[in-house]
């Protein structure tokens, strides 16, 4: 239906507005009896439709004035500007009622004086000017692209208005509609105008309250996978003010987040989540910045380059004020330029000054409500405190490892056009690949792919003399397959995985269940691995094996961790990767192996031999304290939420660390004995292949009688002695065993009590 029904038609000449005040009416002019006439046969409420030879209409409201002919039409000399008709032309008027309204509910207005010579400095109010204009213009119909001439005051120069938007109730998107009371008026300054405005209705009004986000971003298109739940945490903190309308957010006295700090190991995606930050906002094209780019040798360069980089948003926050697009900063790697202020060496103190010019620039006196910062780094410990704080990079998102969800998102992702091009085979499963590749990064994920893509390659190409050669007929038939991907994930492996390595040499040659005691153990370390697992209240499930030098503490903590828990995350802290390290550098590197099992959701912790580690003798006694604290710390620390934590720890003594007050950070200590039955010893030699049947029974009738106390390591090292004489190898053995329990008679040591106290020993006790 349409707005206006017209009534008549009527041919009418063009000439000036009577008058100066009906130039400001913003109607068009007839005559007065005219007037009457159209106001007694249709209504009160008169409109024209007025058309020209181009064939353009234009809707005015029309009004009267004795002084002019009744074949006449008045137009002042802005509406014939704009509709581009000149005096005395012949136009074509249809008379008009109003049978439907098409309410404005915002409209914006471009400003600028009318005269040029006429401009002042003094300020106009907006407030004031929204008011005065629906009292002027209430019930008249505007156009997109109208022009009209506005009067504040009497004593404020005219002022020449342009239609700008319109947003009407009915359609958002409209290029029509009449103005009511209710109707939000804004004003922003014409192009190159010199007019200042003042109030909150000035500047450009955001039509639709999501004109912020690019209505077509998609993270999954977009490259990003497994971040859903962190980036709807940076959309509720950083982007849901700047979706409102800056009236809005303005009447709120809202400050808009200005930076955002992602963090967390290499390869998650935060320089790619960042990037794909920049192309979902409709803002400037952003800013990406290497941290050391920004570093220059002469003096003062550094603190300019910071500067240049916030000159764009500073010339629009003066221009546009809270309406002014938003400009993106994004810093890869911060921490190079942002380290703490003091911290760095050197006498120029030019990292310092950096900082504080980023300060000043993103919170200090001029505050800008236009920039998002974003940085990224993967050492958030040495950034400096005062950049963290609200107001600057106040939304902190730690974007930790991808779990199962995530790594099959990535998956998909990075396969994508592999299964668009039916170039996967039907046997690769990516649900149950993201299930095996535990703990792997995006950036590892994407490295997996690749692997296994030039893999599937690989099988096609052949090589002689000297020459590559390509089956031509094959490639067609190129498929990427599940062996492709199980031998690119033995290729490829994930820096915070299961450490293989690590595996093969603690196990070497496995661990011997010889009996009753090894059973045990091994099931009350399985009970505390599944307590690890899924309990709740106790994170994290720590475990203390202590036993005899030489009983296989070592390898029974291998076999839980890496054997019986399938955690994602297991790693050792061994006195052998430390040797020569300063009690400093063992405290960091003790506490970085930490730090990383808390970036996985399942962990666990290998802490061999203690004593060693706390440098510990008896004589004095002497150990390293700081050491001792740190590890005293990081055993009793609470896991982070979400995040469960299994600490396997070996020792040859429990009473060392009950005096070193180390015993009590366990929640279960379970002793690990040598070997003094002659069947477990029989059943050790039996796996070891050494000696056959009638030797075994040899050598066990002969012990048999026999009291002896020999640790597992030193049972095998014999045995591996007595093999090398073929023909008296079990005479040789019991000889060396025998040997070897007359030199361990002494040291009570390798007594297999649970508790055991120093203070008993003679030649100790002096020290307790």
């Amino acid at each position: 239906m349409e707005v206006f029904t017209e009534k008549e038609k009527r041919i009418l000449t063009v000439t000036k507005s009577p008058s100066d005040e009906l130039s400001l009416t913003n109607c068009l002019v007839i005559n007065e009896d005219l007037f009457k006439n159209l106001k007694t046969k249709y209504g009160d409420e008169l409109f024209t439709k007025i058309s020209f030879n181009n064939g353009t209409k234009f809707i005015y409201k029309i009004c009267s004035h004795d002084k002019i002919s009744p074949e006449l039409i008045g137009l002042s000399y802005i509406q014939r500007e704009w509709t581009q008709i000149t005096l005395q032309c012949k136009a074509d008027v249809s008379i008009c009622v109003c049978t439907k309204y098409a309410v404005i509910s915002k409209i914006n207005l471009k400003i600028d004086f009318l005269y040029k010579k006429s401009k002042i400095m003094e300020s106009f109010n907006t407030d004031l000017m929204a008011k005065k204009f629906n009292e002027c213009f209430r019930d008249l119909p505007f156009t997109k692209g109208q022009k009209l001439i506005f009067k504040l005051t009497d004593k404020m120069p005219l002022l020449q208005l342009v239609v700008d938007k319109i947003e009407c109730i009915e359609n958002s998107a409209s290029t029509f509609g009449l103005l009511k009371m209710n109707s939000l008026v804004f004003f922003d300054k014409a192009d190159d105008s010199e007019i200042n405005l003042t109030g909150k209705y000035r500047g450009a009004v955001t039509m639709t309250t999501t004109s912020i986000l690019n209505p077509d971003w998609d993270f999954s298109k977009m490259g990003v996978g497994g971040l859903d739940k962190e980036f709807s945490v940076i959309f509720r903190r950083a982007f849901v003010s700047r979706v409102y309308p800056p009236e809005l957010v303005e009447q709120l006295g809202l400050q808009h987040v200005k930076g955002i700090l992602l963090y967390g190991p290499p390869g998650t995606g935060k320089t790619l989540m960042a990037r794909q930050i920049g192309k979902m906002l409709n803002a400037s094209e952003p800013k990406i910045v290497n941290g050391p780019e920004i570093l220059n040798k002469f003096v003062g360069e550094s603190e300019k380059n910071i500067r240049v980089l916030f000159e764009d948003a500073e010339a629009d926050q003066k221009k546009y004020g809270v309406n002014s697009p938003l400009h993106m900063i994004i810093f890869d790697e911060i921490d190079a330029i942002c380290k703490q202020r003091g911290t760095a060496t050197g006498s120029t103190g030019v990292a310092d000054t950096v900082v504080n010019q980023l300060l000043s620039k993103i919170d200090g006196v001029e505050q800008l409500n236009n920039i998002l910062i974003i940085g990224m780094t993967n050492r958030k410990d040495l950034i400096d405190e005062a950049l963290l704080r609200p107001g600057r990079l106040e939304v902190q998102m730690e974007i930790n490892l991808p779990n199962e969800e995530g790594r099959l998102q990535i998956l998909n992702i990075h396969t994508s056009k592999l299964q668009e091009h039916k170039k996967l085979h039907s046997d690769v499963d990516l649900k149950q690949i993201s299930v095996q590749i535990k703990n792997y990064s995006g950036a590892e994920i994407e490295g997996l792919v690749r692997a296994a893509t030039t893999n599937a390659m690989n099988k096609l190409v052949s090589q002689g003399q000297g020459k590559v050669e390509i089956n031509p007929n094959a490639v067609e038939s190129l498929l990427v397959t599940k062996t492709d991907f199980d031998v690119a994930a033995s290729d490829i492996k994930p820096a915070f995985g299961s450490g293989t390595d690590d595996a093969d040499h603690y196990l070497d040659i496995g661990i011997f269940i010889y009996g009753n005691p090894i059973s045990s153990i091994i099931e009350d370390g399985e009970l505390l691995i599944k307590q690890a697992q899924s309990g709740s209240l106790v994170s994290p499930v720590s475990l203390l094996l202590q036993g005899p030098a030489g009983s296989g503490k070592t390898a029974l903590a291998a076999h839980l961790a890496y054997k019986l828990s399938n955690f994602p995350f297991v790693k050792v802290v061994s006195p052998e990767n430390m040797i020569g390290y300063s009690e400093s550098s063992k405290c960091q590197a003790i506490k970085k192996i930490f730090d990383d099992a808390y970036k996985s959701e399942l962990s666990c912790i290998i802490v061999d031999d203690i004593e060693r580690l706390l440098e510990y003798v008896p004589i004095g006694p002497r150990f390293s304290n700081v050491v001792l604290q740190t590890l005293i710390v990081l055993l009793k620390k609470k896991a982070r939420k979400g995040h469960k934590l299994l600490i396997i720890a070996t020792c040859n003594s429990s009473d060392v660390l009950r005096s070193l007050q180390v015993l009590d950070c366990f929640n279960a200590t379970i002793y690990v004995p040598a070997i003094r039955d002659v069947i477990y010893m029989t059943n050790i030699l039996r796996e070891l292949n050494v000696f056959n049947n009638d030797e075994l029974r040899e050598i066990e009738s002969s012990m048999k009688q026999k009291s002896f106390n020999v640790s597992l390591k030193k049972l095998i090292s014999l045995a591996e002695m007595a093999k090398q004489s073929d023909d008296s190898k079990v005479i040789k053995f019991i000889c060396l065993l025998d040997q070897q329990c007359a030199k361990t008679a002494f040291h009570p040591i390798l007594d297999d009590r649970s508790v055991f106290d120093l203070k008993h020993v003679p030649f100790l006790g002096q020290y307790f």
